[in-house]
């Protein structure tokens, strides 16, 4: 049995987990925050996907709305240290991304139906951003058709997602001794 990654949706405007939203405006907040200053505001576009919950989103239970960036596995690998390039580096870092063994990254399926999924992606859960619920909904609705993540996938996604904000750095770890 197959199991499709990905549907494309074509104007449909309800929003869920799992949905890629290119180009989304993003805020980027000041390096520091002076009383009575005047604050300078840098918004970049990332390409987003929603990591939001599909029941708080179809139900109206939030009012931002948290999306993660996500980019081509091809950027990812380029942006690796040099020592991780070599082939037994990219090797390892490859199989560790596939195991999701670095949590603070989740791989995705490429699709060749899908033109801007020709290659595997990369989510990054170190950037969290938020969106204004409205706001998102109409950059949304402008869109042509807009890619979707499927279950199990975007449980999958999710789960990652959790595991990664739900670590505890312990500040000694264990030493077995005497065995």
């Amino acid at each position: 049995m197959d199991y499709p990654w990905y549907t494309v949706l074509e104007k449909d405007i309800e929003l869920q987990q799992g949905d890629f939203i290119p180009e989304c405006p993003i805020i980027i907040p000041p390096t520091s925050f002076e009383e009575g200053e005047e604050y300078d505001i840098e918004v970049q576009q990332i390409d987003s996907i929603i990591m939001s919950q599909s029941c708080d989103l179809v139900n109206g239970k939030i009012a931002i709305v948290l999306v993660c960036p996500y980019y081509s596995l091809k950027t990812f690998v380029e942006g690796l240290r040099e020592d991780e390039k070599s082939k037994r580096g990219l090797a390892k870092v490859l199989d560790n991304l596939r195991k999701g063994h670095l949590p603070g990254y989740h791989l995705l399926d490429k699709d060749a139906q899908i033109d801007s999924l020709h290659d595997y992606q990369v989510v990054d859960f170190k950037n969290v951003y938020g969106i204004n619920f409205g706001a998102l909904q109409k950059l949304a609705e402008s869109l042509p058709n807009r890619i979707r993540l499927l279950p199990p996938y975007r449980e999958h996604l999710s789960q990652a997602f959790a595991r990664y904000f739900m670590r505890v750095g312990l500040p000694q770890d264990i030493k077995i001794e005497g065995y």
